[in-house]
Formats: structure tokens, C-alpha cells, sequence
């Protein structure tokens, strides 16, 4: 798809971006009996209780973000109004709905963070991989971000590489997970 077919709409501040694709999706029949199964957890005339983890199965199934496209497949197949959808998506930080690196890396910048050496551990993190906070690879290897609390202030500080923590950090600890997702060896476990 073109940048010219991408419109883009600045929604709950200036953060926040819905991007319209123009795309029609299509489930794939290998998630279909999880949707099913799913869905079937909730009460008749209460499916639309099942959006949130429809849309992680969207945004995982998918490239790891949620178009307009996408969370109208999330709509219609919950029979619920699309700006319902819309506005989940772009309340939850969990949800991207603009594209992202193929990993997220956030890294807890909060009080108990903060104190322990975040900006450190951080400031490793982007010399590493020659980056800010906030922004994607060129390569659209990693999304980096700074984030304001991952619930782990006992071992502060810590991070969130895709949904793994990695907690105690150091900066060269930092520097060594950043190496390893550059190596193609993304951490897939949570590490102290």
C-alpha cells in the first residue's frame, strides 16, 4: 500500500493515531475455531464483550497493528458499531493503530524506575541501536518506547521486550538484549 492511500486522523491527542488502509481482511482459517471458541465465552447478545481479545488476535494475526481495516473485521465480526472497536483500540496501550517494529521494547521510566537508573538503561538502549524513544527502526526491526509503569517496581529497573520483562537491568544488560534482537535472537523469555 502507498503512503498516497494512507490517511492518517489524530484522535484522544496527538499521540494517538487511527490510520485508514482501505483494506478489506479476511480471517484466516487457522484462527477461526480460536474466534469461534472464543466468542462462544460470552453471553448471547453480550459478543461484543470479546473485543479486546479480538483484537489481540487481530493485531498478533495480522502486522502487530490494528489499521481501520482490521478493527472493522474486529466490528463486523462482534455485529458492534466500528468507532466502538475504534475507541478501545486507541484507549489501550496495548493496541497499536499505527505501524510498529516487528519488537517492541518499552522501557519503565516511573518512580521506582527512575530512581534505580532508567534513564541510563535507556540512554544504552538508543546508543545501541541508534535510536530515540518513541520512534521505529528504518529497518522496522524495533519500536522503542518509554513507558510509565510495568508493574515490576521490586526489581526496577526493568523493561518489556514484545511481552517479556526483563528486570534488574544494567546497562549492559540492556545493551546485550538490544544486541541480541539486532542478531536475530530476540529474548523469547523473561530474564533477571
Amino acid at each position: 500500500m502507498s503512503n498516497e492511500t494512507k490517511q492518517q486522523a489524530s484522535y484522544r491527542g496527538s499521540h494517538v493515531q487511527i490510520v485508514d488502509d482501505e483494506n478489506t481482511y479476511v480471517w484466516p482459517k487457522k484462527v477461526q475455531p480460536e474466534i469461534k471458541k472464543l466468542i462462544a465465552k460470552y453471553p448471547k447478545g453480550r459478543e461484543a464483550s470479546a473485543v479486546i481479545p479480538l483484537l489481540k488476535i487481530a493485531q498478533n494475526t495480522f502486522d502487530g497493528w490494528l489499521p481501520t481495516g482490521l478493527m472493522n473485521l474486529v466490528a463486523e465480526t462482534l455485529s458492534m458499531p466500528p468507532v466502538r472497536v475504534y475507541e478501545v483500540a486507541s484507549f489501550y496501550d496495548m493496541f497499536y493503530t499505527k505501524p510498529v517494529g516487528k519488537h517492541i521494547v518499552r522501557v519503565c521510566t516511573n518512580v521506582s524506575c527512575m530512581v534505580r537508573g532508567c534513564y541510563k538503561v535507556l540512554s544504552e538502549i538508543e546508543d545501541e541501536l541508534g535510536m530515540k524513544a518513541g520512534t521505529t527502526s528504518e529497518d522496522g526491526l524495533v519500536t522503542l518506547e518509554e513507558f510509565e509503569c510495568l508493574g515490576a517496581c521490586c526489581e526496577a529497573p526493568m523493561m518489556m521486550i514484545d511481552d517479556h520483562y526483563h528486570t534488574s537491568l544494567t546497562g549492559d544488560k540492556a545493551r546485550e538484549l538490544m544486541k541480541r534482537i539486532k542478531d536475530g535472537d530476540a529474548p523469547a523469555e523473561a530474564t533477571k
